[in-house]
């Protein structure tokens, strides 16, 4: 009895440390679920390992595993906006009464040591350095000790790596963007020249087009028809603003807030020729790079991207189509800039080169596709 329970430890725990040390999968808590461990990696071939050890004696068994096993992964779905999940399933203890080969739709593997790899040809597609990554040189004690070691620095690193990202920084972009805000309205109204203002630097795609004054492009998104709107967009600003900065740094973050105004003010031009104020255009920005940094971060952040920066973004770009006075355009335009400049960027331990470069790419074409709208059809 104890060479089977030391046969299955010593096969989990080598699976642990390859999944975890060398594919960057991250345990998963779950509540009932006993004997077995569940991993996630969402940027991986196989999104989900499950690791069994319980005794699955018969094929009823293991339906019932697999039917288990479903529901579960249709919640971590759903928690994590993920449409389709490749789960791999590893059966550590199998009774000679089931039947593997008749499952559909769920990849699944009886592994009695390391070498049973060898009959899985699937796996090794995936990982084809399976094999040659559960060889260890230690062995008994030494071993086990490697292993737990090994682990543990891997989750103190990942964990590091989560704590500098949502470590609460202090916002001082937003701080100077909302004070640059408050300055540009109540200035001219001190000085007694805010209709001026507003005529000479508002945006309007006429003056932009035929007299070249391209600085309208911004100089609007710091300007606001009354108190009521400014508050709102300070607001709105301070909120959405400081959870951005802090997680993706000041100096991305004031790339995404100026080019998302920039590209909200190119769609109102290219669809609209009245007169346009404010800084929604790059509010939306932020909200669109919140969410494309939020669906890579959605283990963390799921419940907060259903619950409420996705019906943030809807409500108010329903609001802004059934209500008249509101540049929906400008909405529209900044929330697609934020989301292709935050690719460009890219997420911070997340992205990689290859989509940081389709984000580059991406950016550029759509760039010159709303300055081509903007001054070339209109």
């Amino acid at each position: 009895m104890n060479e089977t329970i030391n046969r299955k430890d010593l096969i989990v725990m080598k699976l642990l440390h390859y999944f975890i040390t060398e594919k960057n999968y991250s345990p998963i808590i779950l509540q009932g679920a006993e004997d077995e461990i569940w991993l996630e990696n969402l940027d991986s071939d196989y999104e989900i390992v499950r690791i069994v050890s319980n005794y699955i004696h018969n094929d009823e068994q293991l339906n019932f595993d697999l039917f288990k096993t479903k529901r579960i992964v249709s919640k971590i779905k759903k928690k994590t906006l993920s449409f389709h999940m490749d789960v791999l399933t590893i059966y550590t203890d199998l009774g000679e009464n089931t039947h593997l080969d008749k499952v559909e739709k769920m990849d699944c593997l009886y592994l009695y040591n390391e070498s049973d790899l060898e009959k899985y040809p699937f796996v090794q597609n995936h990982f084809p350095d399976i094999l040659k990554k559960l060889t260890f040189s230690e062995e008994g004690l030494q071993l086990f000790i490697k292993i737990t070691n090994d682990i543990n620095q891997k989750n103190k690193i990942e964990a590091e790596k989560a704590e500098a990202v949502f470590k609460k920084k202090k916002p001082v972009i937003t701080y100077a963007l909302i004070i640059l805000n408050i300055f540009f309205y109540l200035i001219p109204i001190l000085l007694g020249c805010y209709d001026d203002m507003i005529n000479h630097f508002c945006l309007y795609g006429p003056f932009v087009r035929e007299y070249q004054e391209y600085y309208r492009l911004i100089t609007a998104g710091f300007l606001h028809a009354d108190i009521f709107h400014l508050l709102f967009n300070c607001y709105a600003l301070y909120v959405i603003g400081s959870q951005l900065e802090s997680f993706m740094g000041k100096g991305k973050y004031a790339i995404i807030y100026f080019f998302s105004m920039i590209m909200g003010s190119l769609m109102s031009i290219t669809f609209g020729d009245n007169p346009s104020i404010g800084a929604s255009g790059a509010i939306f920005g932020l909200m669109g790079s919140l969410l494309y940094f939020g669906y890579h971060y959605r283990v963390y952040l799921g419940n907060t991207l259903k619950g409420q920066i996705i019906p943030l973004i809807l409500i108010n770009l329903l609001y802004g189509a059934v209500v008249s006075g509101i540049d929906n355009f400008a909405h529209i335009g900044g929330l697609i800039g934020g989301c292709l400049i935050t690719m460009a960027l890219g997420v911070k331990y997340k992205s990689s080169s290859s989509e940081k470069i389709n984000g580059v790419i991406i950016t550029f074409l759509f760039t010159c596709f709303m300055i081509y709208m903007a001054f070339v059809m209109r």
